[in-house]
């Protein structure tokens, strides 16, 4: 075995944490090897179970058992170290700087090995020997080589400053203790070591769990980033898909306008050309008419002239021309049409992004159930937390701050201050509601108008066909259907709240650059019975994801 371990290296017998050769080592289910203490240590301040090399992360904490191999290795490995540094030790040094050098060295100044609190020396090999030797030196107390041994005394007594005074948190020597520092709190410096070097201990276990939260943060940023960019090469992607489209579709609608008024201009020409061509021919024969009259008109021959008169007094076969126009093609409504078929186009390619959208704002679904103790006193909910009417009967229910006393109003038990959240509404056989978020510290008694300077952010339906967006100024809504199906959505970092049309995948209205900076819940009002005119539910709904 000592030939084998040889061909090994320091490295491998390092534990990774430590940095020191194996002690105890065990193997973790990844392969990896560390000192048991270590990992055990190191487990007990991270959480989740994670190997310190590889990352591998383990769902349930491992059982450790020594690597007796390994461990017989490390022994024989620390073994041989020991050897080397123990012959090495015999070739003196000379103190480097920094180092610390031999009190008693003349001329060349050896390295130090151990200092004595009780000579306030410091000794190479050489001269520590008496320490080691001789019976009344063996009593000092030796340490690893420090300068200024005259630091570790006390200045009014010249004694060593062996204890350390709670009271007064200073090192004193034993003189001080009964003098200066009577009655007080005083114990051996090794105890307060001991306690200062726990409470070490424990301030690095929260600086490690400070820097490991630290980088789990940094993850989540990084993985931010990442679905950010994934979100812009999407909407890029979507962008100029519809826009391409577009584009085509101007150009094309562009190409036929232009064509239908050139081909209408064309015929109008051809029109005019064979009219004007017709004209021409007839001129051209009352000329040969005009010329043959003319030139007979100055005949004497008067037998000839009497025998062509009659032929050249008859009118030529010419065509009646006035009723005959050449009107002007009407272009009225060519541009308009044009213009219909791009809103066609226009409309279609809209739908596709929206139904894309909803898709996207749906994998923000949350699960939302009503809270009973914000509810009106004239509200019913049903026993899943799922609906709510109102029921024209006032329940007797305790006060309590959080509840609306006059508005028929109630909110989500759940609440959202940070991220995404979805959720939809079936507003369907109603004739008004009221659907929205609201922050943690609005006003629940009294008269309340709901905006977003009162921390209402809510559309609504009134008079069966009023829809409003309840903005600063109210924004009237003009929809093509009337919803059965409302989805709410919510971008707390970018003061977003959507509202759609969730079964014509349409877009109904949206808050932008809202600031939150308090917990938003989800509001609702079923808004009166009005004697059964309204008394249909409002119902939170499953998501279904739209494929």
């Amino acid at each position: 075995m000592s030939a084998a371990s040889c061909l090994l290296t320091e490295d491998q017998f390092l534990c990774s944490i430590c940095l020191d050769v194996f002690t105890d080592p065990v193997t973790i289910p990844c392969g990896h090897n560390f000192c048991k203490t270590c990992i055990t240590e190191h487990w007990d301040i991270n959480v989740p179970y994670q190997c310190p090399n590889c990352k591998k992360l383990f769902y349930t904490r491992p059982e450790l058992q020594v690597n007796t191999f390994i461990s017989e290795m490390a022994a024989q490995f620390r073994q041989s170290a020991q050897q080397k540094a123990s012959s090495s030790s015999s070739e003196q040094q000379a103190a480097k700087p920094g180092e610390v050098p031999c009190d008693v060295c003349t001329g060349t100044k050896l390295k130090a090995l151990k200092s004595c609190l009780v000579c306030l020396d410091s000794y190479c090999e050489t001269h520590l020997e008496p320490h080691l030797t001789r019976s009344g030196l063996k009593r000092h107390q030796l340490i690893d080589p420090v300068e200024n041994l005259e630091g570790r005394m006390c200045m009014k007594h010249d004694k060593l400053l062996e204890l350390f005074c709670k009271t007064d948190q200073m090192c004193v020597c034993m003189l001080c203790s009964i003098s200066d520092h009577k009655n007080h709190d005083v114990v051996p410096l090794k105890e307060e070591y001991e306690g200062k070097k726990a409470e070490l201990g424990k301030t690095e276990a929260e600086i490690q769990q400070m820097i490991q939260k630290r980088r789990l943060k940094i993850q989540e940023i990084k993985h931010s980033v990442e679905l950010s960019e994934e979100d812009a090469d999407r909407e890029v992607a979507d962008g100029v898909q519809v826009f391409t489209a577009l584009k085509e579709s101007v150009e094309r609608r562009m190409n036929e306008l232009l064509n239908t008024i050139k081909e209408k201009q064309r015929k109008t020409e051809k029109q005019a050309e064979g009219f004007i061509k017709e004209l021409e021919q007839e001129i051209s024969e009352l000329k040969k008419r005009s010329t043959e009259v003319d030139r007979l008109s100055h005949s004497e021959d008067h037998l000839h002239l009497l025998q062509s008169f009659r032929t050249l007094n008859t009118a030529p076969p010419t065509k009646n021309w006035t009723g005959v126009r050449v009107s002007p093609p009407s272009y009225e409504g060519t541009v308009v049409r044009a213009v219909n078929q791009l809103e066609e186009t226009l409309s279609k390619q809209m739908k596709k992004l929206f139904e894309a959208e909803l898709k996207r704002v749906q994998k923000s679904a949350v699960d939302v159930t009503l809270d009973p103790d914000s509810a009106n006193p004239w509200l019913i909910l049903s026993n899943d937390g799922k609906q709510v009417h109102d029921h024209d009967v006032k329940k007797n229910l305790p006060k309590r701050p959080e509840r609306f006393d006059t508005c028929v109003y109630v909110l989500a038990k759940q609440s959202f201050s940070s991220g995404r959240f979805y959720y939809e509404v079936q507003v369907k056989g109603k004739t008004e509601w009221t659907l929205g978020v609201a922050r943690e510290s609005i006003k629940r008694k009294g008269i309340i108008t709901s905006s977003p300077q009162n921390g209402y952010w809510t559309i609504w339906l009134r008079n069966e066909n009023e829809y409003k967006a309840r903005d600063d100024p109210p924004v009237l809504l003009s929809l093509k259907s009337q919803p059965e199906k409302v989805g709410v959505f919510v971008d707390y970092e970018e003061g977003l709240v959507s509202f759609y049309d969730v079964d014509a995948a349409a877009l109904i209205y949206s808050f932008t650059g809202c600031c939150f900076t308090e917990k938003l819940y989800p509001f609702f009002s079923p808004c009166p019975n009005y004697g059964g005119k309204n008394s249909a539910p409002l119902i939170i709904s499953p998501v279904n994801h739209t494929e």
